[in-house]
């Protein structure tokens, strides 16, 4: 299965979440479609797991395969294996790149990786999908800095996370540890989501 690329703002309010972060697309706050503003249908627990799943998925924009894989590797880590996964999702070089600022939504970082203007170490990283470790250095090719939507994205930028560092000077960031649960998305509950892979 292929990565979505159909309307995000029906997207998101088929899933009652924004999935850019911006909350404009829950301006009106039902379902897309002629039926929309009617109530919502009641889900069984299959439904309300499938949900939540496919919310997380669409939030970091993977393909279900993708998601799955990530999925069985946090299983077989320590710990709770829910938090774990959210923490992996969170360590991808697109997720990171979004939220040091350098781009204003998580597919605008993925176009950035993929099209070669992100370094990690120095070194140039074109895989969205590439797992960054604790201590490693995310920055921007020396041509890739005067860019207009680059530089447009970070002066926007009016969050950083705890457990990233930013320097203004180099225009570069590093993970400085795996985030702890409360600094993830709140509006996600892994347990459904852990529920329905163990089925």
């Amino acid at each position: 299965m292929s990565r979505y690329t159909g309307p995000k703002f029906k997207l998101s309010r088929r899933l009652g979440i924004s999935l850019s972060g911006t909350g404009k697309e829950l301006k009106r706050a039902f379902p897309p479609g002629q039926h929309g503003p009617g109530q919502r249908k009641k889900m069984s627990g299959y439904g309300i797991q499938l949900q939540e799943k496919q919310k997380l998925r669409h939030m970091y924009g993977m393909n279900e395969k993708q998601f799955r894989n990530l999925f069985d590797k946090a299983s077989k880590l320590k710990g709770i294996a829910g938090e774990n996964f959210m923490a992996l999702l969170e360590s991808r070089l697109d997720n990171l790149v979004y939220r040091l600022g350098f781009a204003n939504s998580r597919a605008g970082a993925r176009q950035l990786v993929s099209h070669g203007h992100v370094t990690v170490n120095g070194k140039k990283v074109d895989i969205a999908s590439y797992t960054v470790a604790i201590g490693d250095v995310i920055g921007l090719r020396e041509r890739s800095r005067a860019q207009k939507s680059i530089k447009e994205a970070l002066a926007g930028r009016n969050f950083l996370p705890n457990y990233l560092e930013f320097n203004e000077a180099a225009v570069e960031g590093k993970f400085l540890r795996l985030p702890e649960r409360a600094e993830l998305p709140q509006e996600i509950d892994e347990k459904q989501i852990v529920e329905f892979y163990s089925r």
